[in-house]
């Protein structure tokens, strides 16, 4: 896939950048596999905003994705890669040969009319899942489980990849994205390769309107409201009030705070924390 840039005209096209979609070989999605999402924009049940700056955007289905990849060595043919509206990355709808039809995101390197499997059995090859203890050390994988059946949780955005870099006692040492260190649980399945569409940290908006289309609304400066409105109100010129660091409308640390519990129960797991 590639990124294009537009024309220095009209203005609002000036600094935007956008994908080429070489890649997509289907623009419609399969029926089966959608349903239209219904958006709460940014309220609870009880129709009160609990994330702000959400609400607008353009219409979107679900599309329903893989990601207990548990039909075991079933193959399956890459029949489409397509744009998934939802996520980062795009996804590839596979036909299997029993007749089901199932979306998994679509590894780098998996083109349409390649075959795919999952289980023990299965090629060490990128697109194909296997549980960790399956997989040798070194290899990249990603849309990884924590728990055998509940179903990928991690590494699951454009680009992303983690490392295998140990299986002892059980577990597998993986080396997330983040740099964190983590033990997951070798019977828990994880798929060969790096997830495409790498391109996509590269993308400029260029203008607001395309972040509306997104779903985002804007985001007013805490300094342009008036002191009862927010903690960095009022004063004269652009002064702060007197309150260290910045802070949100409720006077929490804008750049948020640890909210982690010191007795985690899944610190075992963490052989090294991220940004350590």
């Amino acid at each position: 896939m590639g990124i294009k840039a537009y024309g220095t005209t009209p203005p609002s096209r000036r600094w935007q950048s956008g994908y080429t979609f070489e890649e997509i070989t289907r623009s419609k999605p399969e029926k089966s596999l959608v349903y239209t999402l219904v958006r709460a924009a940014g309220r609870n049940n009880q129709g009160k905003v609990t994330v702000r700056h959400r609400g607008g955007g353009s219409k979107r289905k679900f599309r329903i994705i893989d990601f207990k990849r548990d039909k075991f060595d079933i193959p399956g043919r890459v029949a489409t890669i397509e744009y998934d509206p939802n996520r980062s990355a795009r996804i590839a709808l596979i036909y299997y040969v029993d007749g089901e039809k199932r979306y998994i995101l679509a590894p780098m390197e998996v083109k349409v009319g390649d075959t795919i499997m999952s289980g023990e059995k299965a090629e060490i090859k990128p697109g194909n899942a296997l549980p960790l203890n399956a997989i040798p050390t070194g290899t990249l994988v990603h849309n990884i489980e924590l728990e055998r059946g509940r179903g990928a949780q991690m590494v699951r955005s454009a680009g992303a990849t983690a490392q295998l870099m140990v299986k002892e006692g059980g577990y597998a040492l993986l080396r997330l994205p983040s740099g964190e260190m983590r033990r997951v649980r070798g019977e828990c399945m994880a798929t060969v390769g790096q997830i495409g569409n790498i391109e996509h940290q590269g993308i400029k908006l260029g203008k607001a309107g395309r972040k509306r289309w997104l779903g985002r609304r804007p985001e007013v400066r805490g300094t342009a409201m008036s002191p009862r409105d927010h903690p960095h109100g009022g004063g004269e010129g652009k002064t702060p009030r007197g309150m260290p660091g910045p802070k949100t409308k409720w006077g929490k640390p804008a750049y948020g705070f640890k909210t982690r519990k010191k007795t985690k129960a899944s610190d075992k797991m963490i052989v090294k924390h991220r940004g350590k």
